[in-house]
């Protein structure tokens, strides 16, 4: 067998690769020590130019990796851009306004990313003097960082040799070892970390755990099949080798999502639109929306447009349909119907009456209500 720690250089790898004798299968610990030259030569060849790899500093490590959490890389450039602009630091980002935070993070999705940001930040002016602590376990109990997070910041930023393990890395060891544990269990993942924290690339741990990741972005693919002919851990890979990817990584199906059906109200005065803040708690908490009932109306009349709005049938001047619109969250669609009601005089005092110009600059609105925006936008 030839293995990683016999050669001098990791860009021999690209030339190389380690052969496993037919006689003594290598362990879990050898597969992984096995394919570390081959991974760090691969990602350094193949790795993405992304923003956030440029200048690895703790505090932008972080706010990318919060930013990526459940969101594509290409999605995540402006906003990681934006937000750097506006909040350079802990102190900005521990002192901002939550309405002004929540308005650039409009758009991302999964808001109480941003409010744990704040949350954590404060934490850091409190107790680190507005410094990210260079310890894992200090990461850990920051607000809106759990293990995954508090590892890539350990190992990017410090240098720490821990293990940083997401959905990528859970499906990338899966194949590599042949593994049919569940990888939704929690057991499974911290099983995982403890024997990458042993067998893991040491002297380069940010850029070990970065490749393996990249990998699973790139090559052993969530959906479809993968490129094993591109993959650097192709030579010792069981699922490879024994045709499993089909049936690795093993996870239980999704429960069905729950459908609700809402009537969307967009409530206009001339150049004012009406909206409403949710509430502090529960779904899309604290941002803002246009006015919205659960059940499916139709409002066909000027009347049965009143009714909804809650206003006299004299007050509506029109209603316009905008067609349907579809949202989903993780748990639950939204399958929404859309109407403009046209007002002849102000818009109703029980809701927030906002200029066009405030949609694009002060309220932030989620993208559930995008579609019936740019209906707005556009009238």
């Amino acid at each position: 067998m030839c293995r990683e720690m016999e050669l001098p250089g990791y860009p021999l790898y690209r030339s190389l690769k380690v052969l496993e004798r037919e006689e003594r299968r290598l362990d879990e610990g050898e597969r992984l020590e096995a394919v570390r030259g081959p991974l760090l030569s691969w990602f350094q060849a193949n790795g993405r130019d992304l923003p956030w790899r440029q200048n690895p500093s703790p505090y932008q490590v972080w706010i990318s990796e919060i930013m990526l959490q459940q969101t594509r890389v290409e999605a995540v450039k402006p906003y990681y851009k934006r937000f750097l602009e506006e909040l350079p630091d802990v102190k900005a980002l521990a002192q901002v306004e939550e309405e002004k935070l929540l308005k650039l993070w409009e758009g991302l999705g999964y808001y109480s990313r941003a409010k744990n940001l704040k949350a954590a930040a404060m934490v850091m002016m409190e107790e680190y003097g507005g410094q990210m602590p260079a310890s894992y376990e200090a990461l850990l109990k920051l607000p809106g960082i759990g293990s995954y997070t508090a590892g890539a910041i350990s190992s990017i930023a410090f240098g720490i040799p821990v293990p940083a393990v997401d959905g990528n890395v859970l499906r990338v060891t899966a194949r590599l070892q042949g593994s049919y544990e569940d990888i939704s269990r929690p057991q499974t993942k911290k099983r995982l970390e403890a024997l990458l924290k042993e067998h893991m690339e040491k002297r380069e741990p940010g850029t070990f755990n970065q490749a393996l990741i990249e990998v699973g972005a790139l090559v052993c693919i969530p959906n479809g099949s993968p490129k094993c002919g591109e993959c650097p851990l192709e030579s010792v890979c069981l699922a490879k080798r024994n045709g499993l990817w089909e049936e690795l990584p093993v996870k239980p199906s999704k429960k069905p999502r729950k459908i609700v059906e809402l009537t969307v109200l967009v409530i206009r005065d001339g150049e004012k639109v009406a909206l409403r803040k949710r509430p502090d708690t529960g779904l899309l908490a604290s941002l803002y929306e246009f006015p919205n009932q659960e059940g499916r109306l139709a409002l066909d009349t000027r009347a049965q447009a009143a009714a909804a709005a809650g206003v006299a049938e004299s007050a509506v001047e029109a209603v316009t349909p905008l067609g349907e619109a579809k949202h989903i969250f993780s748990h639950v669609e939204w399958h929404m119907t859309g109407y403009e009601i046209s007002m002849k005089g102000q818009i109703p005092g029980c809701f927030i009456s906002a200029d066009v110009r405030e949609l694009e600059g002060r309220y932030p609105l989620p993208n559930a209500f995008m579609a019936y925006k740019k209906a707005f936008l556009k009238a």
